[in-house]
């Protein structure tokens, strides 16, 4: 089904019953694959050491009842009731938190932020109140955060956190899933078989399941919802079967008073213990992390009435048949499968070894998701992303970050070689994110929806308190598993954080050496330094939304010769998930109309589709022909310069895609083809012949016949139309970045030798990826920062 048509930013707010019930089913397959899997290994985890299951039962129902009411307070009241209605613009997760309180608080990370990103339709305040009354609900916060650069810096660090923990997940998790499935083994070998045998085919799986990556989840999707689904099925029909058969008065157990008697009697064993009971929700972050491919209706459909009610009977089931089964072989260890009917054994082992591997595609697809959000914010290096689906949102396939994950999900699997240890490690990135996803929303609360900080203070007190106790559960076992996802944290904190700090210093080198428009004008005004213009299109890229780089003054000090067309391209990233087609472009002059200087600022969301050069050279060009058509007589000189060093006035337009009463682009090679009707266009066209006989390639800009344009506008458009047909050239800087002297010492390891190391290994930007190197020009500059 095409996930993008239906995604939230796209549809109406009244739709269907039958579309809303069509997008809960799928989300079982794309959201709830891990957490409907958790079964499989959480009253293993649970008795792995710290407690042992005795004849009085207390244990496994004091295990049960902490499992019901964890998954009713954290999935069900604080993400299906509470979380999930904090999306930004439909989109949700960590980033989109971070996102909403940059867009209501002045504190985003990005450099590079101009007012007219606030002109955004998806940049909209969800604050009734006036955003400068004193009075008004969090002003005195948001006061505070604007004020303070170590607290911005401190809730960029903490959204990182919950992110790095994610990618932490990504490694962990498909791990324990698979290997928790496969572990329905033991009861069909003797021991020494199956130790020789669960490892190899835990790798196996593991290592067939990152190799089809690249093809992408779209081809298998449909079979994903079916697989949960038959899981749910199996897993609640096997709990119903095992409540009747075996104890019928399991259900008293999900009475709190279970809980007081089982801490009573095991004290601090049962505190250690709550780090495998913290498994029954791993999982549950996917619910709002992956919001923005449904809708908040149909998530909260499909957990309160398919997803939790068969994880509860699934439980259920398992602790009453433990309840009249006391003493196990140690083989069995408490799992899953025991409690499994012997002869459905084999189809449920097959079902769940399914249902692991759709958990862990889910979450192997949001760790790519979350990486290009960290990418589009400047908080990663630019690495390769690919899209493996046109029509589903969100697809998408990271070829070095899925390698990375495979090779440290096998060595955590050959590296402990059972589940208690991976537990332990998976338990711990679980209870981290949603830590700092509580931490965000009281901020939330306050800054974004107006509430008094009561409200803040009861949620993060309420949900924190048992957040917090299952994070010391978690953490008191750091040697026995839990350091693993600290250390991979660290790692992927430590090179955001250092990108992050390096991109913000280099942007600020940009701003404080950039060249003021008398440079220009003296530049052009001045016959005597022999500057050459060339036939074509020049496209600077720089990180300035405003002045002219240094890079192009280094370009015209070595070189004196540039375009008879150039233009300064920005490509950005905004707090914001979607910028729609229509708003994607500025536009303004640099310099006076003759000079034929333009600057185009590229506005994407952090989760936009950024598109191929072919298609991104053509919106760009149609962008400055419609800025052309449309732009008044407006020249700049040094006299009503502002206090930027830029008088630019730039234009919102639209791409060409999304614009179709503007101007529109065309360029053959001279084939025969229908021509537009001339009482429908004027067409501003020039034609050259190619070295190649009989090929003549042409390029039309296409007017729409209401247009009327003055005749400097269409000389201006023959010579863009000229320039076009030349060929474009991208002029790329290549810097080094070096710390100035006196620099401390941190800051002379984190630029000259983490920045630096990044960046070379980093990749150039999107739009440059794939054009001719006959086109592409670097010029390299020495960055002291």
């Amino acid at each position: 089904m095409d996930l993008e048509r239906l995604s939230p930013r796209n549809q109406i707010k009244k739709e269907s019953w039958w579309t809303v019930l069509t997008l809960a089913y799928q989300s079982l397959g794309v959201v709830y694959g891990d957490l409907a899997t958790s079964p499989l290994y959480v009253y293993k985890s649970t008795f792995a050491e710290d407690i042992q299951h005795s004849e009085t039962n207390e244990e496994i129902f004091g295990v049960l009842s902490l499992i019901f009411w964890t998954l009713t307070l954290i999935p069900l009241v604080k993400y299906v009731f509470i979380v999930l209605r904090a999306d930004d613009n439909g989109e949700g997760g960590t980033f989109a938190l971070y996102s909403l309180l940059c867009r209501h608080a002045r504190i985003s990370s990005l450099p590079n932020f101009q007012l007219a990103d606030e002109d955004l339709s998806e940049y909209k305040k969800n604050s009734g109140a006036n955003p400068r009354n004193l009075k008004a609900p969090g002003w005195s916060l948001k006061n505070t955060l604007e004020k303070h650069k170590v607290l911005q810096n401190m809730l960029l660090v903490l959204a990182l956190i919950g992110t790095c923990m994610v990618i932490g997940d990504g490694v962990l998790t498909p791990a324990i899933s698979v290997f928790s499935a496969v572990s329905g083994l033991e009861l069909s070998m003797s021991k020494e078989q199956h130790q020789y045998v669960e490892v190899p085919v835990v790798c196996a799986i593991l290592i067939l399941l990152f190799s089809l990556q690249h093809y992408g989840t779209h081809r298998l999707g449909f079979l994903f919802a079916p697989i949960v689904l038959a899981w749910l099925l199996c897993i609640s029909t096997i709990g119903v079967y095992n409540i009747f058969h075996w104890n019928p008065h399991v259900y008293k157990a999900l009475s709190p008073y279970y809980i007081y008697k089982f801490l009573k009697k095991t004290r601090k064993r049962g505190w250690m213990s709550l780090g495998g009971i913290l498994l029954c929700i791993t999982g549950s972050e996917a619910m709002f992390a992956d919001l923005g491919h449904f809708t908040q209706l149909s998530i909260q459909i499909a957990f309160t009435f398919a997803v939790y009610p068969s994880l509860i009977l699934a439980y259920m089931g398992q602790a009453a048949y433990l309840s009249k089964h006391h003493v196990l072989e140690s083989d069995y260890r408490i799992g899953f499968y025991v409690s499994v009917p012997e002869k459905i054994r084999w189809p449920v082992l097959a079902i769940a070894i399914l249902a692991a591997v759709v958990g862990s595609q889910a979450i192997i697809t949001g760790t790519f998701s979350i990486i290009k959000q960290c990418t589009s914010l400047g908080c990663f290096p630019k690495v390769k992303i690919l899209h493996t689906s046109s029509k589903m949102h969100g697809q998408i396939y990271i070829p070095e970050i899925n390698w990375t994950l495979m090779l440290l999900c096998l060595a955590v699997t050959v590296g402990f070689r059972d589940t208690k240890h991976i537990s332990n490690a998976s338990g711990l990135a679980v209870i981290t994110v949603m830590l700092v996803t509580t931490c965000l929303m009281s901020l939330v609360i306050v800054l974004c929806w107006r509430k008094s900080s009561l409200y803040a203070l009861v949620f993060i007190f309420f949900f924190g308190t048992i957040e917090a106790l299952y994070f010391s559960a978690s953490l008191i076992k750091f040697l026995e598993g839990a350091w693993v996802p600290l250390a991979l944290s660290f790692i992927f904190l430590l090179i955001m954080y250092v990108w992050h700090y390096g991109t913000v210093k280099r942007y600020e080198f940009d701003v404080q050496n950039k060249v003021s428009i008398n440079w220009l004008l003296t530049l052009f005004g001045s016959s005597n330094l022999g500057i050459v213009r060339v036939r074509g299109i020049g496209v600077i890229n720089t990180e300035l939304v405003s002045g002219i780089p240094a890079i192009f003054s280094h370009f015209i000090t070595n070189l004196p010769a540039f375009h008879q067309v150039v233009v300064f391209l920005c490509v950005k990233s905004v707090p914001v998930p979607h910028v729609k087609p229509e708003e994607r472009f500025l536009v303004g002059r640099v310099g006076p109309k003759e000079y034929r200087l333009y600057r185009c600022i590229a506005r994407y969301g952090y989760r936009d589709v950024h598109k191929d050069d072919v298609e991104f050279e053509q919106d760009l060009i149609c962008s400055i022909a419609e800025f052309i058509r449309s732009d008044k007589s407006f020249d700049c000189s040094p006299d009503n310069e502002n206090e930027s060093g830029s008088n630019e006035r730039l234009t919102v337009v639209a791409a060409s895609s999304s614009n179709l009463e503007g101007v529109q682009f065309y360029e053959d090679d001279g084939s025969d083809k229908p021509e537009p009707s001339s009482s429908e266009v004027i067409m501003v066209a020039v034609e050259q012949r190619n070295p190649e006989p009989r090929i003549k390639k042409r390029v039309r800009f296409v007017l729409p016949e209401s247009a009327r344009i003055d005749r400097s506008a269409e000389e201006e458009l023959s010579e863009l139309t000229e320039a076009r047909e030349a060929g474009m050239a991208f002029i790329m800087g290549h810097s080094y970045v070096r710390a100035k002297s006196g620099s401390s010492v941190m800051k002379k390891i984190a630029i000259n030798f983490g920045y630096d190391f990044l960046r070379r290994n980093s990749r150039g930007p999107c739009y440059g990826l794939s054009t001719p190197h006959a086109s592409t020009l670097e010029v390299g500059m020495v960055y002291i920062v």
